[in-house]
């Protein structure tokens, strides 16, 4: 198959290498103001893996031109961060084919839906069939340009769900070949849900400021990050972040029992799962609090499942201090600079029944 990759971070070249390796022709896109990657992976001809993925990994084409990248893909994947899926989905759009599988991967909080309306879309239209994934498959760094580390890739724990579902199985069949423990979600509320970020990040994050910012994230994350009283926290968020699932008529599942199951883990504990997890060995804290694991799962994730509780008048409590606690550690109003809402998904109004039904 010919795959499109778009965005050339730690996931899009584990991701491309991962599926070049898989014998698909492999074709990579990123945005001019991003250079590094795509020009070492240009120069070389491909992607050099090590860790879990071995090799070096031939890349058809790695540069701008994301029509060449798109055109006649039999999947397009969209990785990257939540504020990067509006961007992307306005770059393709002119090139899209009817027809064709876009994979939002991860979903980094509805991701599918975002890019759908992104496209000028309704929930209802199936020109292009268009899913997303729980998490990235994988745990993975970029060494230097062109070379990325993968920790591990996943054993289990690992959802996809097609918008409307009705096509989940369909966009399955053409994954499973590279990620044969993926599972069907029950829609798209599920796999943006099961998303573990949003629990770990912001909880560590904040309970570790004064050692990024006195050490420059030189500790790590995970080994050193988490205690007892941090995984108390990241349970409390689980916990609401569970309870509003529960509402939606979505199963969403603890996150140590997830990681467990996508072998992060060996333990499914809040704490010392978490310091003892080979998948999350090595992994070192960020250099400022100015970051994704702020940026994207505060202003984005936890912000939706406010927005959700407040909707359905669920009372999460623990979610909405986080917020306020990071607007204040970082200047931002992320309170009220919600990112994604029902709103901005096109879900305002919606009853449970029809969410469902619409999903």
């Amino acid at each position: 198959m010919k795959i499109a990759v778009l965005g050339s971070g730690n996931g899009g070249s584990a991701l491309a290498a991962d599926w070049a390796l898989s014998n698909h022709d492999v074709f990579m896109f990123d945005f001019e103001q991003f250079p590094d990657n795509i020009e070492a992976i240009r120069k070389n001809g491909g992607i050099r893996v090590e860790g879990e993925i071995e090799g070096f990994a031939k890349i058809e084409y790695a540069g701008f031109d994301i029509q060449h990248v798109v055109k006649q893909a039999d999947l397009v994947f969209v990785v990257g961060p939540a504020y990067s899926t509006e961007k992307f989905a306005e770059a393709c759009k002119p090139y899209l084919e009817k027809g064709q599988h876009i994979i939002v991967c991860p979903s980094a909080c509805a991701g599918a839906l975002v890019f759908k309306k992104s496209l000028g879309l309704s929930l209802k239209e199936q020109s292009y069939i268009i899913s997303e994934t729980s998490t990235l498959p994988y745990a993975c760094r970029i060494i230097e340009p062109g070379h990325v580390k993968v920790f591990l890739k996943l054993k289990g724990g690992l959802y996809i769900a097609a918008q409307p579902s009705t096509y989940t199985q369909e966009t399955l069949s053409l994954v499973k070949g590279v990620y044969p423990h993926i599972m069907a979600a029950k829609n798209v509320l599920q796999t943006t849900l099961q998303n573990s970020n949003p629990v770990i990040h912001p909880a560590v994050t904040l309970l570790n400021t004064a050692l990024i910012e006195r050490t420059d994230g030189n500790f790590m994350f995970y080994e050193e990050g988490v205690t007892g009283g941090v995984g108390n926290l990241m349970k409390a968020v689980d916990d609401e972040k569970i309870k509003v699932a529960e509402k939606l008529g979505v199963e969403v599942r603890p996150d140590p029992v997830i990681g467990v199951e996508q072998g992060y883990m060996t333990e499914d504990s809040y704490d010392h799962g978490y310091i003892t997890a080979p998948g999350y060995k090595g992994i070192k804290a960020q250099p400022s609090l100015d970051h994704r694991y702020l940026n994207e799962d505060v202003g984005y994730t936890l912000n939706l499942i406010v927005d959700l509780a407040e909707h359905y008048e669920i009372d999460i409590p623990v979610i909405q201090a986080i917020i306020r606690i990071a607007s204040v550690v970082t200047g931002k109003d992320f309170v009220h600079e919600r990112r994604r809402t029902m709103e901005s998904l096109g879900l305002e109004g919606t009853t449970l029944q029809k969410i469902n039904e619409s999903l």
